[in-house]
């Protein structure tokens, strides 16, 4: 999910950065250009560091500006298909709910949140399984697995990536970590709520 890369590129220094600290410039301009973009290979670039120029930079006749050619490590952020991961539940909707998995939003729809039908209140941001009256609501943390990724170049914060829950050992950390016991008891809680329901 997250990787360390080295990036080669060219950036545009305008002219009125000339008198200042080359070293400056390029950092700052690396950072404000790169940060938050998307790379079809490596994903989000997330941070960049150890940013250096490569030989002398070009001025272009017509333009004034310097192209000059740097190299930077980044963090990537980059989901992989199959991948198990942790989130947050950052927004819930009528057709699922909205996770954040590092810089990005992940979408796990209604039908992949757990094996039970589930109800969903989008204006109490809350989710509950009929049967097993389990709950999921905004702020609590997942694991899930990645099962699409379409990763927007353009515009990273809109790209799709779509999770799901439905496999043992996946879901809201609150179901993964519950103790048997208390599974057990609330089990037999139901069961007794039904028959004198049923009376």
């Amino acid at each position: 999910m997250y990787y360390k890369v080295r990036v080669e590129d060219t950036i545009r220094i305008t002219p009125n950065k000339f008198s200042e600290n080359l070293d400056d410039v390029v950092t700052n301009i690396v950072q404000k250009t790169f940060e938050g973009t998307m790379r079809r290979n490596h994903g989000v670039i997330v941070v960049t560091d150890n940013i250096e120029p490569l030989g002398p930079g070009i001025v272009i006749h017509g333009d004034g500006a310097m192209y000059q050619k740097v190299a930077f490590n980044a963090l990537t952020f980059k989901p992989e298909l199959q991948e198990v991961i942790d989130a947050v539940v950052c927004e819930i909707v009528e057709f699922g709910a909205f996770c954040h998995i590092g810089p990005l939003d992940a979408l796990v729809h209604m039908s992949q949140i757990m094996n039970d039908y589930v109800e969903v209140d989008a204006e109490n941001e809350l989710i509950t399984g009929k049967e097993k009256k389990l709950t999921l609501k905004t702020g609590d943390m997942v694991r899930a697995r990645v099962v699409a990724v379409s990763l927007n170049e353009l515009l990273p914060r809109e790209s799709k990536i779509g999770l799901t829950m439905r496999q043992p050992a996946l879901g809201s950390h609150e179901w993964i970590y519950a103790p048997e016991e208390d599974i057990k008891v609330e089990k037999k809680q139901k069961k007794k709520q039904k028959k004198k329901g049923k009376k």
